[in-house]
């Protein structure tokens, strides 16, 4: 038989894991009589969770969102979690939240049992994050882009794209995708007739909630992240690459991220790369650190830019022949 306040958080678990529980089956799981369950299920609701219960054939218990945040029962793993999410947050790049996260965390270690504080202790001593570099989102819009994917609201917001120009969209909100200290909104574009990708950092004044919209199959067969990944790859670039890589795909797709360029097979020994850049010295100098023979399909611009590089390389490695 478990200790009551065990049987408490256990109880509190279950609740969470399914919409709806029949009192039976939920007093085997916990292996208490059903009078027992009732008095835990009174004892939560005192706590403030609100659980409903119906009766009947098919009655049980269900948690049910409440009008007040009730108090909390983590096990020890739990609130190691949370206490690693909360320390983390304060270097995040989500703006306005490093001060709340910092005051919620002083809350959790200063109720933690002492072997468990100790835990958390050698963890924050010993993760040392970088300091934070780029542009920062608030909190506050977060919230507002991620509550109207989940309820199917169009968003209207302003918003500057790669070049600094600026303009009104309305979309209809799919996902948000974080990668490589970037927020990211993966959205259908009416005006498009198309799925988009947008940097939340650079949607400037508030995005607005407006009607609901039906929902349509996601992009990339479901996997948004896949789908941003290959929309950083080539379509934010002024200039367009395609290169063949004289090694296998596996090699190269263990080298380079699905962020910064799209790898197909050729066949056993070379992969297609196609990429992009806003400047085709960027590309010129990523391909030479690559240190993987290559060939350039396109554009001809950047075969251009690969022969002087090699002309100036060459004549530095004459002089400084001459010289020794």
């Amino acid at each position: 038989m478990l200790q009551a306040s065990t049987r408490l958080l256990r109880l509190l678990s279950l609740l969470q894991t399914r919409r709806h529980w029949a009192g039976a089956e939920l007093a085997e799981r916990l292996q208490v009589h059903p009078r027992t369950l009732r008095r835990d299920i009174d004892r939560l609701r005192q706590l403030g969770y609100p659980i409903q219960a119906s009766s009947g054939v098919a009655g049980g218990y269900a948690f049910r969102p409440g009008q007040a945040l009730p108090p909390l029962l983590l096990d020890d793993e739990e609130a190691l979690a949370v206490a690693i999410a909360l320390h983390t947050a304060t270097t995040g790049t989500v703006e306005g939240i490093a001060e709340s996260a910092l005051r919620a965390l002083v809350k959790l270690e200063h109720v933690m049992p002492a072997p468990l504080r100790r835990r958390t202790d050698a963890l924050r001593s010993a993760i040392l994050p970088l300091e934070s570099i780029g542009p920062t989102v608030e909190a506050n819009l977060l919230a507002t882009v991620a509550a109207a994917c989940r309820d199917q609201l169009q968003l209207r917001f302003a918003y500057a794209d790669s070049r600094g120009r600026s303009s009104q969209r309305t979309v209809e909100p799919q996902g948000v995708v974080h990668t490589d200290h970037r927020w990211y909104l993966v959205a259908w574009d009416p005006e498009r007739d198309d799925w988009r990708t947008f940097r939340i950092d650079r949607i400037s004044g508030p995005a607005t909630p407006g009607q609901h919209f039906a929902p349509r199959s996601p992009p990339g067969q479901g996997d948004l992240a896949a789908f941003v990944s290959r929309s950083l790859a080539v379509a934010p670039y002024s200039e367009q690459a395609r290169v063949i890589l004289h090694a296998p795909l596996a090699q190269m797709a263990c080298r380079i991220p699905s962020s910064a360029g799209l790898l197909e097979a050729v066949d056993d020994e070379r992969c297609l790369l196609q990429t992009g850049a806003h400047a085709l010295d960027r590309l010129v100098y990523w391909l030479m650190a690559l240190d993987v023979a290559f060939e350039v399909l396109a554009p001809p611009a950047l075969q251009e830019r690969l022969q002087r590089a090699s002309e100036r390389l060459a004549g530095y490695l004459a002089g400084a022949a001459s010289e020794g």
